[in-house]
């Protein structure tokens, strides 16, 4: 970071992302007269606006539309004072205080305290018909949609943990289950293998090994209707589409779901001394997986899929930047009790 750069603006808190998780803690922190800057990063709203509609909650007995949520929570945020504003952080310099978070475009602001809610990205195929068809048929998150096909043949991608959780799960709505792998072997753990061989056992679930998707077919108004499938007895086929043995077919579906992993948004703390896990999760007190919210840095929060691996829901978000703000507003009140003592003890030795 460039010491030399101006500094824009100073705020007590800066809040990176604008997903459930950021708004949640712009909400909290602005009645806490905390005045907070919210950055919204490359992916405003996060992974929620790529969702059709959000059901599973609280307080939407009818559903809501995954970008009318997030314009409600950002509406929320800015009538309780939260000022929102474009802008992708590059790095946060926490050797000294306040912080200095420096943006994309070079722009330097400061803070006494801040909460790192820039969420997590899923990880996809880059494949035809992905991006017309994300939140129509396609999804990254069985919870969140995998009701919305009920009835329908459903297949998941993916041959880890998450992969076997989602087709366990899609089980409750789907007619069958097609669970897609490119390899031979999975790397999932065994109890999961073992509970989506019970599924296979009652014919509930059915495992292509050693196949790919290449291509989404479909439309919005109908959503996913097919998949394009290759499959070769060595595994990895689209690696190998010149070889004879490398079959290709188009394959029927309902609704696709991307299990292949997430990466969390934490590029901008790799220098500082937040501590992130061998993924880039970040690690906080009192344990990881979206527990607590304080991080190893005094004064720096995270919350949401940015530390919450295993949940990644917009409630358990929402609940962890409430917790965020509330912990940020603790640390903010302590740093202000703190300073006043120290002018005391100035003011008595003078």
């Amino acid at each position: 970071m460039s010491d030399a750069a101006d500094v824009v603006e100073h705020r007590p808190l800066i809040i990176a992302g604008t997903g459930s998780a950021g708004l949640t803690a712009a909400i909290y922190a602005a009645r806490s007269n905390n005045d907070p800057l919210v950055f919204e990063g490359d992916e405003p709203g996060g992974q929620l606006t790529l969702t059709s509609e959000v059901e599973n909650f609280p307080g939407f007995p009818e559903g809501i539309n995954g970008a009318e949520f997030i314009n409600n929570a950002k509406e929320q945020a800015k009538r309780f004072g939260a000022e929102v504003k474009n802008g992708i952080v590059a790095s946060v310099d926490d050797s000294q205080r306040p912080f200095r978070v420096e943006m994309a475009n070079g722009d330097v602001y400061t803070a006494d305290a801040v909460i790192a809610a820039s969420g997590a990205s899923a990880r996809t195929l880059g494949i035809p018909g992905e991006d017309e068809l994300m939140g129509y048929g396609l999804s990254t998150c069985a919870t969140c949609d995998g009701a919305f096909f009920r009835g329908e043949d459903m297949l998941v991608v993916g041959g880890g943990d998450a992969a076997m959780e989602e087709a366990s799960f899609l089980t409750k709505f789907a007619d069958t289950v097609y669970l897609v792998h490119r390899r031979e072997e999975f790397r999932a753990e065994d109890y999961w293998i073992d509970r989506v061989q019970e599924h296979v056992d009652e014919g509930n679930i059915e495992i292509m090994r050693n196949t790919e998707v290449t291509e989404l077919h479909g439309t919005r108004e109908d959503g996913v209707e097919s998949v394009t499938l290759v499959s070769h007895p060595e595994g990895h086929p689209t690696d190998k589409l010149d070889d004879p043995e490398t079959e290709e077919r188009d394959f029927p579906v309902g609704a696709v779901f991307f299990a292949i992993g997430h990466t969390p948004n934490t590029d901008y703390l790799a220098d500082t001394g937040v501590e992130l896990d061998d993924e880039g999760y970040i690690k906080t007190t009192g344990g990881d997986g979206g527990g607590q919210t304080r991080t190893a840095v005094p004064g720096l929060f995270g919350a949401g899929d940015v530390v919450d691996y295993h949940y990644q829901q917009a409630v358990t978000a929402a609940g962890m930047g409430c917790k965020a703000a509330i912990d940020a507003d603790d640390y903010l009140e302590e740093q202000k009790r703190a300073e006043a003592k120290a002018g005391e003890t100035a003011a008595a030795d003078d």
